[in-house]
């Protein structure tokens, strides 16, 4: 299956799904440290850090969608539904943190919101081995190059990305 949303012959969705994943990671992270007594800025951080991993969520939720219109409908189709539907969950926890941290002036976290995104990280984590299923299904068996053969050619010779002059 080709993805329909490509960019130099890469399908653009497995590329974005790494900046929601990453940035929840770290807003849980900043969560924690103002939760266990760090200082207090790390809380609004870690606000601000969930607010900028929903708007990718949404972008890559957008080229998922994109991408499911040509799945067959097979056992891929079952996985790719059950991927975007565990990082839809995913961010929807991560969403309700953040309507909730939205009504506090200071947008500090507090051990309920922390566990709530510790949850929703273990759902994401589900969303990962799912996604890592996908590419396997997509890509299928493939050797990789290994040594100077890795670096595009047999001569050892460093391929340039344009002309010389």
């Amino acid at each position: 299956m080709q993805s329909r949303l490509r960019v130099q012959g890469h399908p653009i969705q497995p590329m974005l799904v790494t900046f929601p994943l990453g940035l929840f990671v770290s807003a849980t992270v900043f969560d924690l440290t103002d939760v266990v007594g760090g200082p207090a800025f790390l809380g609004e951080v870690g606000y601000w850090t969930g607010v900028a991993a929903l708007v990718a969520a949404a972008l890559t939720a957008v080229a998922g969608m994109v991408d499911l219109w040509d799945v067959p409908g097979d056992r891929t189709r079952r996985t790719a539904v059950a991927f975007n539907l565990v990082n839809a969950v995913m961010a929807g926890m991560f969403l309700l943190t953040c309507l909730v941290r939205s009504q506090s002036p200071q947008r500090g976290a507090s051990a309920a919101i922390l566990v709530t995104e510790l949850v929703a990280l273990a759902i994401g984590g589900v969303g990962v081995r799912l996604g890592a299923r996908l590419m396997r299904q997509f890509d299928g068996p493939r050797v990789e190059a290994g040594g100077l053969e890795a670096l595009g050619g047999s001569t050892g010779e460093i391929p340039r990305p344009w002309p010389s002059r």
